[in-house]
């Protein structure tokens, strides 16, 4: 099971309301900022959780919210600028994980290149997914598919547990629970598609299918610790 970590979360709206429900529902310890005062109560009133009820462009409400032990900052407000200011601050004070909502696709490269863990844009902008960033960093993209099933991408860290092994070792291991499969590997541009001799490498892209989700005994096959 994840370790509890501290969340600030800026924004109550539709999307942050997702993301500060799921956050508290797995206990970790959350820290909500929001303007507007309504919707600041509402939070305050439904949720376990400390609201501050100001405008979270500003480095000593940050403070104030505990920016500088927090292990994820996760902003969603309805104005890049206020985002990109908002992670700058938290690549300032060196946040870990870092993932921000985007309005205008035109702004994507200038949240990339100050490091952003995962930038949503609106085509499939939603709070689990942006949730989902925080609890596995090293998944790039996923999708749901029925129940609890989950297709999702990440990236072989080198000295991962799986690096270097072929898909048969890795089973003999028991690195991967049952109906946990890996469908596709892209590695240098190449995609192949594994049989049970293919090594795994480090760099390599993996397509993974998880019956029982993206849990963190899944992903941490791929990452180093």
């Amino acid at each position: 099971m994840q370790q509890p970590m501290y969340v600030i979360i800026i924004g109550a709206g539709r999307t942050g309301s997702t993301v500060i429900d799921l956050a508290t529902k797995d206990d970790h310890e959350v820290v909500v900022i929001e303007r507007d005062t309504e919707l600041a109560e509402e939070v305050s009133a439904t949720y376990d959780c400390l609201v501050i009820n100001a405008d979270a462009a500003s480095k000593d409400i940050l403070l104030e919210a505990g920016i500088e032990e927090a292990d994820a900052l996760i902003s969603t407000t309805e104005s890049d600028s206020v985002n990109l200011m908002i992670t700058m601050f938290g690549k300032q004070y060196g946040v870990e994980t870092l993932v921000s909502s985007i309005n205008d696709p035109a702004h994507m490269e200038l949240f990339e290149d100050l490091g952003v863990n995962l930038v949503e844009s609106p085509h499939r902008l939603n709070g689990q997914y942006l949730y989902r960033a925080v609890q596995h960093p090293a998944i790039q993209d996923f999708m749901p598919v029925a129940g609890e099933a989950e297709i999702f991408e990440a990236t072989v860290d080198e000295g991962a547990p799986i690096d270097g092994l072929s898909l048969i070792d890795a089973d003999k291991e028991d690195l991967l629970p049952e109906e946990t499969i890996i469908v596709a590997i892209v590695r240098d541009d190449e995609l192949l598609i594994p049989q049970g001799d293919t090594g795994i490498q480090a760099g390599d892209t993996v397509t993974v299918f998880a019956r029982n989700g993206a849990r963190s005994p899944i992903t941490g096959v791929f990452t180093r610790d």
